[in-house]
């Protein structure tokens, strides 16, 4: 997976759109953390973070996805960009406005927004938009 000047990682997986598969990208997540030779801080918990950044980000997307999409797939995809590990988490969903996800009331149990409340504490970045392949929720943190 390395080579002299630094990882390179791109993983590109479509998995079908049903929450059994959200163990399976959690710990791909977690593997890749393992392996970034350039990242210098804590590396448990790096993969522990994106774990749970991608849990929660594939989540959303099965949220989003109308029953009538259920066979669609999830595509998650990572890769090394600019000294930032980026995921991105694509759904075929109608979408959603990020900036007016409330913070959620961790008094409630039920409550939505938790997820992207989730994602936006442990990761760098995160910006949701529409592309041709459908949205997708990109998630960056700087490894350097």
């Amino acid at each position: 997976m390395g080579n002299a000047s630094g990882t390179i990682v791109n993983v590109d997986i479509l998995v079908p759109n049903q929450t059994r598969y959200l163990g399976l990208m959690g710990n791909i997540a977690e593997q890749v953390a393992k392996e970034l030779d350039v990242f210098t801080g804590d590396r448990d918990t790096l993969a522990y973070h994106l774990n749970l950044a991608v849990t929660e980000a594939m989540v959303n997307a099965i949220q989003n996805t109308s029953p009538d999409d259920a066979k669609k797939a999830v595509r998650v995809c990572m890769h090394i960009e600019d000294e930032n590990l980026c995921i991105r988490v694509y759904d075929h969903g109608q979408g959603f406005d990020l900036n007016a996800v409330p913070t959620p009331d961790f008094e409630e149990l039920n409550e939505r927004g938790r997820g992207i409340f989730l994602i936006r504490a442990l990761m760098d970045s995160v910006d949701y938009r529409k592309t041709e392949c459908g949205n997708v929720l990109e998630m960056r943190k700087k490894l350097t």
